[in-house]
């Protein structure tokens, strides 16, 4: 269908009056318009994603209601005969709590059972929701860390994971031929159920159950901490104080949910500037720790002190490897460690997470992209007990009640381990540069490069393509090794000229190999307009060299791999 046919649909029923009059008001700026309408939003790594507005391309009321539409016809047909459930959460967005009403209308239309939250809730908990409730399907309307702008639709199985192959593959198909006149918005109040106060309880106390590991004095551990105007705020500060935490101060100017995010130029923990007011309270409070927490507090930025009393800003890789080598440990001190353990991590994250694998002897998996594939290697070896496992995207999940990554459990676990460390008269930093000096010093770096719009999918598209048909044969210096290619399922062994089939499901992802072991991978977001360079290069601890000078030279090295490589 062209973008005029496309248009044309948009001016009539079944869209109402004020849809249509906002298409017509675009066709005054014909770029605008094509962006809107050239394309229809599609699921990436996490859920479907857009810019709220009038268009196939964009985040309204019809783009929602045809995923639930399609959805709903998928659930039928799946449970046969069964009473079907599905859980329903929205974060603080413009627009998020309408847009959860109306796929709770949708639901409810086809005769759908909808539990809706009554209020804003943090993605972990519609996770847990869905396996309590014993749901079929969970949504949660959310951008997480996206831009204003943005809005966005995430979708969870009965394991309380995100969809993944071969389930959404199935639903997408139907979701394309359901026609926006098929969808119906009339919902049947009787099989509308609000959730309060009820399963906040039971979700705390399964954070506090995987998350609280000793008992320790607590009193002088002091704690900064900024939901970023998100979900965060309503169950945080309520876990920390349960688990006997009674010193956190939360940044006021930012506690209050506000889908504009005034504070911030992004809602995003991974950006130092979002913590910048944190950690300005944390020097007049001669606090302890910082931490943040994106708008669906799925995401955790955690800011400690390094030895020199300065914050040190932790990146995702570095959490992940002090959070799973202090559980394995634990663990391990216990004699509650197995073969039949297992952490998890994916494809551009840290390699250090193998070698804290095989230190403990326990069983490392790795995935694609997107923490829902870690969820689903959680149910697919139900046989294995998982204990923890992350990204490089700041997103951690402790334990395998929830089934995506929890910035709640996090954040009580990294309390968990710098009040401990403090006892210890030690401290989070000084873990960190243990585990360093105990599998090598390992650096770290994401450079993403933004372009909008349709002309920018084109410019990623080409990007890819030049990679993959004509890839460089050295970088820096430094001959490519191999070549390992997810959409074509193969890794190619330069030096020997052979290839082999990579098992993970088809991803378009790039990993280029160099001879000293650096790793840079390629790839386009699945969540945002964006270009996706990862850089991971290690040696072996030098005990004659601190770890930040041996962490400096590597940055060096890294500083001339984005020069040459992350261009677009």
């Amino acid at each position: 269908m062209s973008i005029n046919q496309s248009v044309g649909k948009w001016l009539k029923e079944p869209f109402d009056i004020e849809t249509q009059n906002q298409v017509k008001a675009l066709q005054d700026d014909p770029e605008l318009l094509e962006d809107a309408f050239y394309t229809s939003l599609s699921f990436g790594t996490g859920g479907m994603r857009g810019i709220m507005g009038v268009g196939t391309n964009r985040i309204n009321k019809y783009t929602l209601g045809k995923n639930t539409q399609g959805i709903s016809h998928y659930l039928k047909k799946r449970y046969p005969g069964e009473t079907l459930k599905v859980a329903i959460a929205f974060d603080c967005r413009h627009q998020s709590q309408y847009l959860a009403k109306t796929v709770a209308d949708v639901f409810t239309a086809n005769g759908i059972h909808a539990y809706l939250f009554s209020d804003l809730r943090p993605t972990p908990e519609l996770s847990f929701a869905v396996k309590h409730l014993n749901a079929h399907c969970g949504i949660v309307i959310t951008a997480s860390h996206n831009p204003p702008k943005y809005n966005g639709y995430k979708v969870y199985g009965k394991d309380g994971g995100q969809l993944v192959e071969p389930e959404d593959k199935k639903i997408i198909k139907i979701i394309k031929k359901t026609p926006f006149e098929t969808i119906l918005f009339k919902g049947n109040a009787d099989l509308l159920h609000i959730i309060n106060k009820e399963i906040d309880e039971e979700y705390q106390k399964a954070v506090l159950k995987e998350a609280k590991i000793h008992s320790l004095k607590k009193d002088d551990f002091k704690i900064i901490f900024t939901p970023i105007h998100g979900t965060a705020i309503t169950v945080i500060p309520q876990v920390l104080e349960k688990a006997g935490y009674n010193k956190v101060y939360i940044v006021k100017e930012q506690a209050k949910p506000d889908g504009a995010f005034p504070t911030v130029i992004s809602p995003n923990p991974e950006e130092p500037d979002s913590l910048e007011m944190a950690v300005a309270l944390a020097n007049e409070k001669n606090a302890d720790i910082v931490i943040g927490t994106d708008p669906d507090a799925d995401r955790i930025g955690i800011v400690i002190k390094n030895k020199n009393n300065q914050w040190y800003y932790l990146n995702g890789n570095q959490i992940m490897m002090v959070f799973t080598e202090y559980l394995l440990e634990k663990k391990a001190i216990l004699k509650e460690l197995s073969p039949q353990h297992f952490i998890a991590t994916t494809i551009v994250s840290s390699p250090i997470m193998k070698k804290i694998a095989n230190h403990y002897g326990v069983k490392f998996k790795t995935s694609l992209t997107g923490f829902k594939w870690i969820a689903k290697l959680i149910n697919d070896f139900q046989e294995l007990k998982f204990v923890g496992g992350g990204e490089e995207s700041f997103g951690y999940l402790v334990g395998d009640t929830v089934r995506d990554k929890d910035a709640v459990s996090a954040s009580l676990l990294a309390c968990e381990i710098g009040s401990e460390a403090k006892n210890n008269n030690s401290s989070f930093y000084e873990l960190m540069v243990k585990c360093y000096m105990k599998y090598g010093v390992f650096k770290e770096h994401l450079v993403s490069i933004t372009k909008e719009g349709k002309s920018g999918v084109f410019a990623i598209a080409k990007k890819m393509d030049d990679y993959r048909t004509n890839p460089p044969k050295s970088i820096s210096g430094n001959l490519i090794h191999q070549i390992e290619d997810y959409e074509n399922s193969t890794l190619y062994d330069v030096q020997n000229n052979s290839n082999r089939i990579l098992e993970l499901p088809k991803s378009n992802v790039i990993i280029l190999v160099l001879e000293d072991g650096t790793r840079i991978a390629l790839r386009p977001s699945g969540t945002e307009p964006k270009m996706k360079f990862y850089y991971s290069i290690n040696r072996p601890f030098d005990p004659n060299q601190t770890w930040e000078e041996q962490d400096e030279k590597l940055q060096k090295r890294i500083n001339e791999l984005v020069k040459e490589t992350a261009l677009l």
